[in-house]
């Protein structure tokens, strides 16, 4: 068994796959139509996926407080850097739990907790 996607709720669509693809630097694999006033995008190209999901009917999305994900980067420090640049905020960290692993965490246009974690 393969782990497919993870699926989001998102009010904007827009907003969402600027930050996707600005912030986090995943490319739209696919992103179509599913009916008068839905949408779907998929982003990444590696075997897991993102999967946004926008209907014009919801304008409130619900996101779990106790869920992340995670995308691994070469430099926390320059992460950071980058993501200051973009005027975003730190949700918290960074965090060194231990002597292998650093990380933080931002938030997504929908509240997601986006964890942005270097393997030292």
């Amino acid at each position: 068994m393969k782990f497919c996607w993870c699926t989001i709720a998102v009010r904007n669509m827009e907003e969402s796959l600027k930050f996707y693809q600005e912030i986090v630097g995943l490319s739209i694999n696919r992103r179509f139509m599913t009916g008068p006033g839905s949408e779907i995008a998929f982003l990444g190209d590696g075997e897991t996926k993102i999967e946004l999901i926008h209907n014009e009917g919801n304008e409130s999305v619900n996101i779990g407080h106790d869920i992340s994900i995670g995308f691994e980067v070469n430099s926390v420090d320059e992460r950071i850097k980058f993501i200051k640049e973009k005027g975003l905020d730190l949700e918290s960290g960074p965090f060194q739990p231990n002597p292998h692993v650093k990380f933080f965490f931002v938030k997504d246009p929908n509240g997601v907790r986006v964890q942005f974690v270097e393997n030292l």
